[in-house]
This record gives C-alpha cells, structure tokens and sequence, in this order.
C-alpha cells in the first residue's frame, strides 16, 4: 500500500522545511506554515524504517477536528486542511516546553512511581496507587521539547521559570488552557465511552504575541486513551487495561527486545504486521471521533498534497 514517509516540495514563497519525527513543516513567506502529516511511525524517539498506511491523515484529522471542538477556550494556530494529511495555519514561534497533563497513573508516570519515586516534575504522586489508578486531581508534568530528535526531558515548572525557557505571566497562561483544553478532551472522551488517561499540548505565539495551541492534540499519538467500559473491573483485579494509543506499538518493540536504547535493532515488520497497525489506527480513530473512517485516495499521495496546497496557496 502506497504511504509518505517524505516530501520535498518547493511551495511559492518558500523560506525553508523542518523536518520533526512525523510531521514536515513549511514556512510560506514568514506568515504562513504548511503542516504535512507524514505515515512515518515513531516510538522510543526512533523512527521505524517502514510507514503505516493512512497515519498521517488519521493524525491530521483528528488534530484538526480538535482544534475546531476546542477553539472556543483556546485559541490556536489553524486556518485550513486543504488536504487530508494537510494543515496550514499562522507561523508561531513555538515554546520549548510540551505541556503534559496526567489523569492517571499510567506510562512513563507509572514506570517512575514503581521506582520509588513520588515527585514527578516537581509534582508530588500520592502514596498507595496502582498502575492506571486516577489521581486526585490531574497533574502537569511538563518536558523539555527536544531538538534533533532527542529524548525529551522531564521538568518542573519551578525549572522552566528560574532557567528562564517561559515568563511567569505565559506559563501561568499556558497552565490554564492545559487544564481547560484536558477537561474539554474528557468530557468528549467520556461521551464515547472513553477515559483520556493522559496527553501533551504544543502552544506558541504569533507574531501580534497572541498565546495559540499549534501541533496535534489528543490524537493517538500524543495521547493514552483506555475504554471506560470495564475499567473498574480491570483495577480491581490489577489486570492491564485495554488501551486506545500507540502504547500497542511500543509494548510490541519491547516484546520484540527493542527500546530505542544504543546498539538494539528495531525489528522487522512484516507487510502483515504494519497491516494490523494500520487497522489499529483505524479502530482508533473511529472510536476517538466517534464516526466512520473515511480513506483519502492513496494512488499518488505527494501529487495529490502538491495540487491541493499549490491550489490553496493561490488563492
């Protein structure tokens, strides 16, 4: 099956394309910012060799129905989707911090705690909790946003301030419209029959100095979803729950000796595998959007991106 795993447009007006581990990013004239959702597949900060057919537009999609769902609380960066894995809206210098916001005690908060730590960011856990157990109230645990496709970097927000990355009157902002934006995602979770377990939101500024949310939010990929249908259960017995992310991806790596770490090897995904993941992400979106996937025409998928942007740009 046909997927982008890159793209090497020259757009009129171009000033220069960043390259992140999913999404390929062009700046139109210093005003505008192109966003292509690539098929590529990340876990461990690594970018596997072979792309999942439907990704990037499953990725653009749920991003940017988001962003209209939660525009009347924050303001972000979007002005179109003039394709299916397209998104172009207003250039923002963006701030080197993800915010993270946990309802639960799941992934890298959960691997800590069972270490023995109870401090996460300068946040304190409370003692007592089980993997996936819902804290008290959520928490912010912010992380460094890594360049060059580093790992990212826990840190407290008495860090980000004292080192300078955020003004106190911005993060104080950024705070709010993390926790606005987190109870928005539940609620409509919750109207699917979900929990949003856990998520990161991206903001910047535009160049009038106007605080917007940029990037993706509560797509699979930024995102830990678990059914709410027997969730109770499954705590109560201390089994696993059944998780709607790309936690199914990273579990297999591990199963499969692969963590990112130096001198593994990233196994091989067989044309039937990357097919089941593929599915998975379907099922996904459904499940997160509540209504049928609908499949972009893949026969030529960097002809069809090209013609529709280039028909944008020209208006």
């Amino acid at each position: 099956m046909n997927t982008i795993t890159s793209s090497n447009f020259t757009f009129p007006g171009q000033k220069s394309v960043y390259k992140g581990k999913v999404r390929e990013v062009y700046n139109i004239n210093d005003e505008l910012l192109v966003m292509i959702a690539t098929d590529r597949l990340s876990a461990f900060d690594v970018v596997m060799p072979k792309g999942i057919p439907f990704k990037g537009q499953i990725l653009n999609q749920i991003a940017t129905k988001f962003m209209e769902q939660t525009k009347d609380i924050v303001p972000n960066w979007l002005m179109a989707t003039p394709d299916p894995n397209v998104a172009v809206g207003h250039l923002c210098e963006p701030f080197k911090v993800e915010m993270v916001i946990r309802g639960y005690l799941s992934g890298h908060a959960a691997r800590e705690y069972k270490a023995g730590k109870r401090l996460l960011c300068g946040v304190a856990m409370p003692d007592g909790l089980k993997e996936n157990d819902k804290f008290p109230e959520p928490i912010i645990t912010p992380s460094t946003k890594a360049d060059n496709g580093e790992h990212d970097e826990d840190i407290s927000r008495e860090d980000i301030l004292a080192k300078g990355i955020v003004s106190e009157a911005d993060y104080v902002q950024l705070e709010k419209y993390t926790r606005a934006l987190f109870q928005r995602g539940t609620e409509i979770a919750a109207e699917r029959g979900l929990i949003l377990v856990d998520t990161k939101y991206e903001f910047g500024k535009t160049k009038d100095g106007k605080i917007v949310l940029i990037d993706e939010i509560h797509t699979p990929d930024s995102s830990r979803y678990f059914y709410a249908e027997g969730y109770e259960e499954l705590q109560a017995k201390e089994e696993p729950q059944k998780q709607l992310s790309k936690e199914f991806v990273r579990q297999w790596l591990i199963s499969n000796g692969f963590q990112g770490k130096e001198g593994q090897q990233i196994p091989e995904m067989t044309d039937a595998y990357i097919e089941t993941v593929s599915e998975r992400y379907i099922e996904l979106y459904e499940n997160i959007m509540g209504e049928k996937f609908v499949k972009a025409d893949i026969t030529n998928i960097e002809e069809r991106i090209e013609k529709n942007v280039l028909a944008y740009l020209s208006k």
